[in-house]
């Protein structure tokens, strides 16, 4: 039985670790043909060659999701490897430094917008750039965040970013519609990520504590979020966009 992205060119930022290494072994596994992007190069290698290693097509670039030319170059290579792109998966992020809005410096502010929001910005435009070009429409899903629907103490610029992700989600989805162009985001709760693991620290008791203030009472894992995209990706989400969606155990139910 074909995959449900059978064939299908994709674009996974922050491939490297985390959700965007998840992400791309499902859509390898569901036939899709991968650029890798990630600003780490040994782990966007080590995702690479996991899937390779499995008999999936895919290649590596470096790319830093802040700078427009190195995402310029990753469409370039996209274009230049398979002929064209289809969906795309803009998920590079980072969580910043933690504080109270009084207490975000400019630095990390600027360092957090710089690749959470407007590097997912950059993103979408070339994307959607060369998706208008191709004229056959494509998906595009953008990671924002349950901390990009509801509040977070301790993470004033990750929220704001977060936040903006979804905003920017909807006002292109509408924009785009009309040319076959869907656009969704996915909202993860909290997911078994390295991120995550620095955010709880060195406390063997953070992990349970914080399940406990969830429905299913446990955290999610990076490839419980990598089924819902390749599904937001493929036909059988044909009739979904503008809609930034939580995946998190029902934590944003409560």
């Amino acid at each position: 039985m074909a995959g449900i992205l059978e064939g299908k060119v994709a674009l996974i930022t922050g491939a490297g670790s985390g959700i965007g290494r998840a992400t791309s072994k499902i859509f390898a596994r569901e036939g899709a043909k991968l650029v890798l992007a990630d600003v780490v190069e040994d782990g966007g290698q080590q995702t690479l060659a996991s899937i390779t290693d499995s008999g999936g097509e895919a290649i590596f670039i470096r790319t830093d999701v802040s700078k427009e030319s190195d995402i310029a170059a990753a469409i370039a290579k996209t274009i230049a490897t398979y002929g064209r792109l289809d969906c795309a998966f803009n998920n590079a992020g980072i969580e910043g430094q933690g504080g109270l809005t009084h207490e975000c410096t400019r630095e990390n502010w600027d360092r957090v917008i710089a690749i959470n929001l407007t590097g997912v910005w950059l993103c979408m435009k070339a994307e959607i750039d060369q998706l208008l070009k191709q004229g056959k429409g494509g998906a595009i899903v953008n990671t924002s965040s349950g901390a990009g629907l509801a509040g977070v103490r301790g993470m004033p610029a990750y929220v704001a970013a977060k936040h903006g992700v979804a905003g920017l989600t909807r006002a292109a989805a509408i924009e785009y519609g009309r040319h076959g162009i869907r656009v969704n985001a996915v909202c993860p709760g909290p997911i078994r990520t390295p991120m995550m693991a620095r955010l709880l620290g060195e406390r063997p008791d953070a992990e349970q504590r914080f399940a406990r203030g969830g429905p299913l009472k446990r955290l999610g894992e990076p490839e419980e979020i990598g089924e819902s995209v390749a599904w937001l990706c493929s036909d059988h989400a044909s009739y979904v966009t503008g809609l930034p969606m939580p995946v998190d155990g029902g934590f944003m139910a409560q």
